[in-house]
């Protein structure tokens, strides 16, 4: 198939894109490369995708609703996976209007783009923030999700809505994600796991949020990339419909600590924090509905994940060092 896979210089993008390469699938790789985080970080992942067969990359803001539709109506792909969004909950405490023009007007642009191009499914990227302040564990997608504490979950609701609305009126089929807290190589620089190591590793004090009592369904990169398979390529699924992939897991940011610790051989140095604002103490995801409809079963625990992220961050980071000596 030709699929379109947006942000596929992001992390989840990028993972995504190479799978459905490795599939034989056509893909053509839709990015804007803001500097939200360092953008050799995304160009890296990008030429990584170019050298290989079958894939084409496209710079493009979602918001270029002229340039998005063309390049609709030029591909008329099979289906899309839309993993483009201006992420993080902080930022978007400082940036708000980021978030709107990104994951507002881009996701809306999306749809239209869609509709007019005569696309059969759209398969994109929520996320667990929109259960905001919900103390109901594990969170269910039958649960009200009305109560958002950031303006990023906020965004995420809108997309949600958006796409039901989309499929109620244009019979386009829409199939959202609830993605809870991704890692993995490659990985994004602004998430605690990465923060974490490369803090330990220069000696430095971790800044711990809540004063460490936070939870989070940690789910490692391969796992959410074949949920994302299934929910591009299964049959039989609802016009419009929403699903947690998560680890089913609730673990104590503490525990990761200890394990990012143990793999690098340090003891690590904490400054204590409070809870910032849009944040959530726990997370935790009940993926009983994706299982029976999407055959999602994760299989990565901590233990296992971390250490391969670690290693590939060593080496990513020697070969950055590589290149500044060469300089």
């Amino acid at each position: 198939m030709k699929i379109l896979v947006t942000g596929s210089a992001g992390f989840i993008g990028f993972h995504t894109a190479a799978r459905l390469l490795d599939e034989g699938h056509e893909i053509v790789g839709l990015d804007n490369f803001n500097d939200y985080y360092p953008v050799e970080l995304k160009r890296r992942r990008d030429g990584l995708l170019r050298k290989r067969a079958g894939f084409t990359g496209v710079e493009c803001d979602l918001c270029d609703f002229g340039k998005l539709e063309e390049l609709f109506h030029k591909n008329r792909f099979a289906t899309v996976c839309h993993l483009a969004a201006q992420v993080g909950v902080r930022y978007s405490l400082i940036n708000p209007f980021v978030y709107q023009k990104s994951n507002n007007e881009g996701f809306l642009n999306v749809l239209e783009a869609g509709r007019r191009s005569g696309l059969k499914r759209l398969v994109y990227a929520s996320s667990s923030s929109v259960y905001g302040g919900n103390r109901h564990l594990p969170f269910t997608e039958g649960d009200r999700v009305d109560d958002p504490i950031s303006l990023y979950a906020a965004t995420k609701k809108f997309n949600e809505l958006a796409a039901h609305a989309y499929s109620h009126l244009y019979g386009l089929q829409t199939i959202g994600l609830r993605f809870f807290t991704v890692y993995g190589p490659w990985g994004r620089p602004d998430m605690s796991y990465w923060l974490f190591t490369e803090a330990m590793l220069r000696g430095k004090a971790i800044k711990v949020f809540n004063n460490g009592n936070m939870r989070r369904d940690f789910t490692y990169i391969d796992d959410i990339v074949s949920g994302i398979q299934s929910a591009l390529f299964l049959k039989n699924l609802p016009q419009n419909d929403i699903f947690n992939l998560g680890n089913h897991r609730s673990e104590k940011l503490m525990d990761l600590i200890k394990v990012i610790a143990d793999c690098l051989g340090v003891e690590p140095k904490m400054e204590l924090l409070p809870i910032q604002p849009g944040d959530v103490p726990d997370t935790y995801a009940d993926i009983e509905k994706a299982r029976k409809a999407l055959k999602f079963n994760p299989g990565t625990n901590l233990a296992e994940g971390i250490p391969r992220f670690v290693k590939w961050y060593r080496e990513y980071k020697k070969a950055d060092n590589s290149k500044t000596i060469s300089r």
